[in-house]
């Protein structure tokens, strides 16, 4: 069992008594949120509450249906750890733990599509539908050299762009876009995927004590089995859980 937190990572990671948790439930993976009742849910809502009882601190909830809002809140103080991909240009400002989770990103195509591969998708003229600020996006903007990124708030709106015939392909994690497939007849996976997405853990930089009991929270709930058995509980499907992070 991880040991309960010094006071200066309490003093760090909850600094108003409370564990301000940055929760996206615009990643179905591992997060759920009903705004009805307030009620967060998923892999990342159980380990925000593991991290809470290990700090001896209640713990807020901070919803938000994008990644991308997630880290523009981080120039308010609205929130104290999040869940997040990890990515350089976020690194910038946020201190991740090793990841936890790692899900792969792959694309959607129409089943009339000539395209065939991944390697086929960065070609003039492709247009590929992406949620702004998602990892995804942030690696295919370094990554695409030919093809177009078109942005949309949420999947839904990225939906909208397809039906509208804006878009030739999407981008995104590979549980939900089995789900569109298997719902929205016409669509197809193209085979393997573009990129592993590291889900980690985070906190903004500034807070080392913080950041590092931090990193030693994820190991042990990795080496203690607290994550498989989450996998188990929420029938994670389409992600695998990290291996440890190398001494």
């Amino acid at each position: 069992m991880t040991p309960l937190a010094p006071p200066a990572v309490v003093a760090e990671l909850a600094p108003s008594g409370r564990l301000r948790a940055a929760f996206n439930y615009g990643n179905p993976v591992l997060a759920a949120w009903n705004p009805a009742t307030g009620e967060a849910s998923g892999i990342s809502a159980d380990l925000a509450r593991e991290l809470a009882r290990c700090l001896g601190v209640p713990v807020d909830f901070v919803p938000y249906d994008a990644a991308g809002k997630v880290v523009a809140a981080l120039a308010s103080g609205a929130w104290d750890i999040c869940f997040l991909a990890i990515d350089p240009l976020r690194a910038a400002d946020i201190r991740f733990t090793a990841a936890y989770v790692v899900i792969e990103g792959v694309y959607l195509v129409a089943d009339r599509s000539p395209i065939g591969d991944n390697a086929g998708i960065d070609r003039p003229g492709t247009r590929v539908g992406v949620i702004v600020g998602s990892a995804y996006d942030l690696f295919l903007t370094r990554e695409l050299k030919e093809a177009t990124l078109v942005r949309a708030s949420s999947f839904e709106a990225v939906l909208e762009l397809w039906t509208k015939g804006e878009l030739d392909c999407i981008a995104g994690v590979k549980p939900q876009l089995e789900e569109a497939a298997r719902r929205i007849p016409g669509f197809r996976l193209l085979p393997g995927r573009f990129m592993a997405i590291n889900q980690a853990m985070g906190t903004p930089r500034g807070r080392d004590a913080g950041a590092k009991y931090l990193h030693d929270f994820v190991e042990e709930m990795k080496r203690s089995g607290f994550i498989a058995r989450a996998f188990a509980r929420h029938r994670i499907e389409g992600a695998s859980m990290a291996p440890l992070a190398a001494a």
